[in-house]
C-alpha cells in the first residue's frame, strides 16, 4: 500500500517544532507505536495513521517508539513524518511508557506497528474519550490477509474472551493521560499481555471514575497476519490458554520469545 500523509500534516509538524508551548495547548490526542525492527510495515501503518488522523478536527501526533531497533525503523518513522522515541531496553511494556511520557496529547492511542488503523475507528475512540462518559477501550481486530479455518478459531476465541471480559487487544489501545497515569501505564513486571492487565486497572479505575471501558466492535483493527505463518494454531491457542490460566508465565521473557523472536526461514 502505498499512500502519502497529507501537507497539512506537514506542515502542522514543522509549527509544533518551532513553537513547543503550542504543541502543548494544541494537542488533543497523541498516537504512539511502539516499534522493534519494523521498517517493513511501518510505512503502511503511518500512512494509513495520516490518512485517518485527517478525518478527526482535533489535532494530533505520531509519535514512534525505535525500541532498540538493528534496522531503518527510526529512519523510515522520520520519513513518514513521525517524532521518534529511543526506549533502550527491549520490553514491550517501556516502549508503550516511553511513548506516553514524550507525548503531549490528553488523550492516548497506543497502535501496533504492523496495524492499519480505520479512520472510522479513530473518530469513534476520539469520539467516546470526548463523550465523558467513556475513559477508553480498545477495538476488536481481523487479520490483514485470508487466514484458514484453524488460525480463524483462534481468533474467534481472542474475539469472544475481549467482548466478554472487555480486554483490549495490544494492536489498539485507547486512554485518557489521566488514566494512564493513575493506574502506572503499563506493567513492566510482564513481558506480553501487558495490554491486558492494564485493561483489568484502567476498567477498576474507571468505574471509580463514574465511566466505562468500551471495546468498539466495528469496525475493526486490522492487524497483521504474519505470526500465522510462523507459528501453528496449537502454538497461538496455547499461548492464549497459558495467558489466561496461568498469568504469572507473562513475566518471564523467555516464555514470551513469541513477541520477541522471529522465526529464521531457511
Amino acid at each position: 500500500m502505498e499512500l502519502f500523509f497529507p501537507n497539512c500534516l506537514i506542515y502542522f509538524s514543522s509549527l509544533v517544532d518551532s513553537a513547543p508551548s503550542i504543541q502543548k495547548s494544541m494537542l488533543s490526542y497523541s498516537i504512539i507505536i511502539p516499534a522493534f525492527n519494523e521498517e517493513a510495515h511501518l510505512p503502511g501503518t503511518l500512512a494509513a495513521v495520516h490518512v485517518a488522523m485527517r478525518q478527526v478536527p482535533e489535532p494530533g501526533e505520531v509519535i514512534v517508539v525505535d525500541n532498540n531497533s538493528t534496522d531503518r525503523t527510526a529512519a523510515v518513522a522520520r520519513e513518514y513524518g513521525a517524532r521518534v522515541v529511543f526506549e533502550p531496553i527491549n520490553q514491550i511494556s517501556r516502549a508503550r511508557n516511553a511513548g506516553a511520557r514524550a507525548s503531549t496529547g490528553k488523550w492516548l492511542v497506543f497502535l501496533d506497528a504492523d496495524t492499519l488503523l480505520p479512520p472510522a475507528l479513530l473518530m469513534q475512540a476520539i469520539a467516546n474519550l470526548g463523550s465523558g462518559q467513556i475513559a477508553g477501550g480498545g477495538a476488536l481486530m481481523e487479520m490483514d490477509a485470508p487466514i484458514s479455518p484453524r488460525y480463524q478459531r483462534v481468533v474467534n476465541i481472542w474475539t469472544w474472551v475481549s467482548r466478554k471480559l472487555q480486554w483490549a487487544a495490544g494492536s489498539f489501545v485507547y486512554c485518557t493521560r489521566e488514566g494512564f497515569d493513575a493506574v502506572g501505564g503499563f506493567s513492566l513486571k510482564v513481558y506480553a499481555g501487558e495490554e491486558v492487565f492494564f485493561s483489568h486497572a484502567y476498567k477498576k479505575w474507571a468505574r471509580r471514575q463514574g465511566r466505562s471501558f468500551r471495546i468498539v466492535e466495528s469496525p475493526r483493527v486490522l492487524t497483521s497476519a504474519r505470526k500465522m505463518e510462523w507459528y501453528s494454531p496449537a502454538q497461538l491457542l496455547g499461548l492464549l490458554v497459558m495467558m489466561t490460566l496461568c498469568p504469572i508465565s507473562v513475566r518471564s521473557k523467555r516464555l514470551c520469545s513469541f513477541w520477541y523472536k522471529r522465526p529464521v526461514r531457511v
